[in-house]
């Protein structure tokens, strides 16, 4: 028996997957019990459509996403065309025509995947999105399968090849943030619109998928805290390396007693940390959990084989359970009630940057600050000379966010004081 497919799209990674269908034919065929094929391809328009005929793509490539829709030997349709819209509304039709789909769009399931998942399972299909969060490596499956007797009390993330490209850049060769952002634009690895993967909000989407799986909890997008790597300086570069960290750009998913908390921001990494060694456009996820205790899953989190290996294998999980019977049932299917944590129980040490008079008394009256919010100094340190001014360096005992907030309030207020950057630190 053959399982007919459709393709949204056919950029990178859609372009991928008849790639490995025809590579991998006799593996995919005998994991899945069936031939896979590709019986139609939506493209944009007639010229696309042309276009891809005269370079010698040999699909079936239609226009109108209703001949896929009304075509009863199609079973699953793969989105692969990115962004929210017209995605939303071709998954949406496709799960109501009742045909599985799989997708890697992150942010559609950030936003809108709670209900798709509802229109999935009321129409008793299938919807999956392995590729969604980390491109090739199998995190998702990992998490809902091989740990699912586990207990995970934290997730950490580099997620976002572009950024961390540019943080790479910026550490081992102590490149300017707008000069990465150059040099990443002009490898491709960054659009001319970098917002999303500049200013964490890629990340974010991910960190959404991640706490379904991770935790249970459908947080909202709204609710993780995203902090971007914009802001970072050369120096603040420096003295991270001095005091024996690397930058990243790092989501966080942790339980605490009242609750989960998510958020990404850059982060100073102990360079013996895992993570700390991922480079260049390379992804990781950092699991801590009670059974296991830590393990890391490396890989390439973008690019057009890795990324479509992971849609190519929900693709054979859906054919799997066709052939078995079992289709219907969730990707994940660990869920519990959303509870956020309090301020007050999300604690981390900090690096705070401030520029101050360049005269006696000053680190003093910082400790006087710090000290009314009831927050103690790690390490302390003067960094620089520029007009008059000091630069500062303090890397705090762990506070909380209430505390952080606080204290960064206060700084603000004064004008003998310039806060120049706040950062994460992973301590002890």
């Amino acid at each position: 028996m053959s399982v007919k497919i459709a393709l949204l799209g056919f950029g990178t990674v859609a372009s991928g997957v008849p790639f490995l269908l025809k590579e991998n034919g006799e593996k995919i065929t005998q994991s899945g019990r069936s031939e896979i094929e590709v019986a139609k391809v939506l493209v944009k328009d007639e010229e696309e459509k042309n276009r891809l005929l005269a370079a010698g793509n040999d699909f079936h490539f239609v226009t109108n996403i209703d001949e896929i829709l009304s075509d009863k030997d199609i079973t699953i349709v793969v989105e692969l065309m990115g962004r929210i819209e017209p995605a939303k509304t071709f998954m949406t039709r496709a799960l109501e025509a009742g045909k599985h789909v799989v997708t890697a769009n992150k942010d559609l399931l950030a936003m809108h995947g709670t209900e798709l998942l509802e229109i999935a399972k009321k129409n008793h299909v299938a919807l999956y999105y392995e590729a969604a969060v980390a491109g090739g490596i199998p995190i998702l499956r990992t998490l809902a399968n091989s740990l699912a007797s586990d207990k995970i009390t934290r997730v950490l993330g580099v997620v976002n090849g572009t950024s961390n490209f540019m943080m790479t850049k910026m550490v081992e060769e102590g490149w300017s943030y707008e000069d990465a952002l150059a040099e990443a634009q002009r490898l491709g690895f960054a659009e001319s619109n970098p917002t999303n993967d500049v200013d964490g909000i890629d990340a974010a989407y991910k960190m959404v998928i991640l706490s379904q799986f991770a935790f249970g909890m459908n947080v909202k997008f709204e609710d993780v805290s995203h902090q971007g790597i914009r802001n970072i300086t050369p120096e603040d570069v420096a003295v991270a390396q001095d005091l024996g960290y690397v930058v990243k750009l790092v989501g966080s998913i942790e339980e605490t007693p009242s609750g989960i908390a998510a958020e990404v921001t850059p982060t100073f990494l102990p360079k013996a940390h895992p993570l700390a060694s991922v480079n260049g456009v390379m992804n990781a996820v950092f699991v801590e959990s009670i059974g296991i205790g830590e393990s890391m899953y490396y890989g390439p989190g973008a690019g057009q084989k890795p990324t479509a290996t992971s849609v190519v294998a929900d693709i054979i999980r859906i054919v799997r359970r066709l052939n078995d019977g079992t289709i219907g049932k969730d990707f994940n299917e660990y869920s519990r009630p959303v509870v956020l944590a309090q301020p007050e129980d999300v604690k981390a040490n900090y690096y705070f940057s401030i520029l101050a008079p360049d005269s006696k008394g000053q680190i003093l009256k910082l400790a006087e600050i710090f000290n009314a919010e009831d927050i103690s100094f790690k390490q302390i340190l003067q960094d620089g000379k520029q007009e008059g001014k000091a630069r500062v360096v303090i890397i705090t005992h762990k506070i909380n966010k209430a505390q952080l907030e606080n204290i960064t309030a206060a700084l603000k207020a004064l004008a003998e004081f310039e806060l120049l950057n706040t950062f994460k630190v992973l301590g002890e």
